[in-house]
């Protein structure tokens, strides 16, 4: 996986609380698996290599052990937890849910110039795929997404369902690292918005549905390879 430098993450950190940027930082690190399962990580380490104090470490620790990410024992310390597939699936079925109703929406509402930024989307993650640059084609695909709640006026439903999503996110970029055949993927994305710009609600609604289960079909796969990644 992709190393992210501290420097990257203080010189994104343009606003927001300094408990947000340590959450973001390490929820990122998490995510594309930089800090990998069962490993150990203390308070004083990260206020040390982020260079700020311990209260807000320690109350982005709290947000990501709600999320289910960290693991905090009392006497003992804060570990990586594994992936909970159980998690995994309610944050994939919620996003699903939901998704359905977003491309329901883009089918009738978006104009042009939304339109062109899913179109522009495509056309970065085949020059990714063409230059093996995986870790941005994760990236251009979560911003796919994005573009389609941005454009439907739903961004809080967006940060809402992205705290659910977090081991469904975590199990995705191990797929990607396991089996980096991104083709399906840009091939549903164009068919996506082939039905938005055409109108076809049904369509889009039913092929959205697959696209967010291509994961289950590897999941047990997965599991076998990395047993040690898994509750």
């Amino acid at each position: 996986m992709n190393k992210i430098s501290i420097t990257q993450a203080k010189n994104s950190r343009s606003k927001g609380s300094t408990r947000d940027f340590v959450y973001n930082y390490l929820k990122k690190k998490i995510i594309e698996w930089d800090l990998e399962p069962k490993v150990k990580i203390s308070e004083t380490e990260i206020a040390a290599e982020l260079s700020v104090s311990r209260t807000p470490v320690r109350e982005a620790f709290l947000m990501l052990a709600q999320e289910e990410l960290l693991a905090i024992y009392p006497q003992k310390g804060t570990i990586i937890s594994e992936i909970d597939l159980n998690l995994v699936e309610e944050g994939r079925f919620v996003r699903e849910q939901i998704e359905r109703a977003i491309v329901r929406q883009a089918c009738q509402t978006f104009d042009e110039e939304e339109l062109f930024k899913l179109e522009s989307n495509i056309a970065m993650q085949k020059l990714c795929l063409e230059k093996g640059s995986h870790q941005n084609l994760f990236e251009l695909d979560e911003e796919f997404h994005y573009i389609l709640f941005e454009g439907s006026n739903k961004l809080r439903t967006w940060d809402l369902i992205r705290q659910m999503n977090s081991h469904f996110d975590r199990l995705r970029v191990l797929r990607l690292a396991f089996n980096p055949d991104w083709d399906v993927v840009i091939k549903q994305h164009e068919s996506i918005l082939k039905y938005i710009t055409e109108k076809q609600e049904d369509e889009a609604e039913n092929l959205i549905s697959e696209h967010l289960n291509l994961v289950n079909y590897e999941k047990d796969t997965l599991k076998l390879h990395y047993p040690k990644y898994f509750k």
